[in-house]
């Protein structure tokens, strides 16, 4: 059936505005309520039926789509990202980002954002609770060093953060009170964040041992420089892998060359950086470790490879020996080490696409 009507709404955490067009008989409605699911229930109800409605995705979230979906009615969230906007449009309302969202769902050219269900949303919050504490550890480090580094104070040694290295930091005396109180106070914020980061990654690997997604995880590990936290981050914030191929899910991380061409020129820049950023960030991390010597497994990969299938071993093997002659490649040829990793990165996204999707394929077949 064809819709009748197409609904753009431009939510927010008070209200939303919502933007009704009948292309058949050119009505429009336009309408400002809370932003209580049942109120825009209510409100999209007023409409004959069949309807589509679609909102920006946004910091909102899901909670509208699964609301309205559950009642039975169509909607799709686009990414913010994707909308078109005229270069010369200056004036941005939100009964004009209502109008767009009905324009552009109507004509279909809105690109849908997967919607995931709760259980999903949860997961993906765990992984990125670790990385928020990451990266607040991080700076809570560099601030202590900071301090060190300003009174001309450093480590002797060359690896930082160990036991040996706390007592070291609780060691150090300032005579002015402020400052002993400032670095007290940084270095104690520093052993705080890691704990808590270190209780994180007890509950993700808890987690990751009996979840939706444990087949993947156990998949992705097999290759080298993914770990628990790193396959866990991959398997839930890509969800869905056969959404992908394994030369699309780069693009979709945004692992690909950007270009600008025109006529006969043609002209590459940096990666586009769209998508997702954890994910990217993620890949990108990992693919350093196969720039290290590389012969065999060692004994965490092999511990690893005995609780996946005879295919995905072998794949997994597969993958790790040409990620690090491609590396030797790119080192021959003396490529700046950055730009060779992130292309170690886009095909590592591509070797864990081919490990993920086959198993998400076939659990999908044996659950029809």
């Amino acid at each position: 059936m064809f819709e009748h009507t197409f609904i753009g709404l431009d939510v927010h955490a008070v209200n939303v505005v919502g933007h009704a067009l009948n292309p058949d008989t050119g009505e429009i409605t336009r309408h400002t309520m809370t932003a209580d699911p049942a109120v825009v229930l209510e409100w999209v109800r007023r409409f004959e039926p069949p309807v589509k409605v679609v909102y920006e995705s946004g910091p909102t979230g899901f909670v509208l789509a699964r609301h309205l979906r559950a009642a039975g009615i169509g909607c799709v969230v686009t990414a913010s990202s994707k909308l078109l906007r005229a270069p010369g449009d200056r004036v941005k309302t939100d009964r004009r980002d209502a109008r767009v969202l009905a324009e552009m769902l109507a004509v279909g050219s809105v690109t849908e954002v997967r919607i995931p269900d709760p259980d999903e949303e949860a997961l993906r919050d765990l992984s990125r609770l670790r990385s928020g504490a990451a990266k607040d550890l991080a700076h809570a480090r560099q601030h202590v060093n900071a301090i060190l580094l300003r009174h001309g104070i450093r480590y002797p040694k060359d690896t930082r953060w160990t036991k040996e290295h706390r007592l070291w930091l609780h060691r150090q005396h300032f005579d002015e009170p402020a400052l002993q109180f400032t670095y007290q106070a940084d270095v104690e914020q520093a052993e705080l964040l890691a704990a808590h980061l270190a209780r994180i990654d007890k509950q993700i690997t808890a987690t990751a041992a009996a979840c939706r997604y444990t087949p993947v995880i156990d998949a992705l590990m097999c290759l080298r420089g993914i770990q628990i936290t790193t396959a866990f981050g991959l398997a839930v914030e890509i969800g869905d892998w056969n959404r992908f191929t394994g030369s699309t899910i780069g693009s979709y991380l945004g692992l690909v060359p950007s270009e600008q061409s025109s006529g006969q020129s043609r002209h590459q820049g940096p990666i586009t950086k769209a998508g997702n950023t954890y994910a990217r960030k993620l890949l990108i991390e990992a693919a350093w470790q196969h720039r290290r010597p590389y012969a065999r497994p060692g004994e965490r990969l092999l511990r690893q490879l005995d609780l996946v299938a005879p295919a995905t071993r072998i794949r997994a093997l597969e993958g790790n020996h040409r990620l690090h002659r491609k590396w030797e490649h790119f080192d021959e040829r003396h490529k700046m080490p950055v730009k060779a990793n992130t292309a170690i990165a886009r095909e590592l996204a591509g070797w864990c696409w081919s490990l993920a999707a086959p198993l998400q394929r076939g659990e999908r077949m044996n659950a029809a």
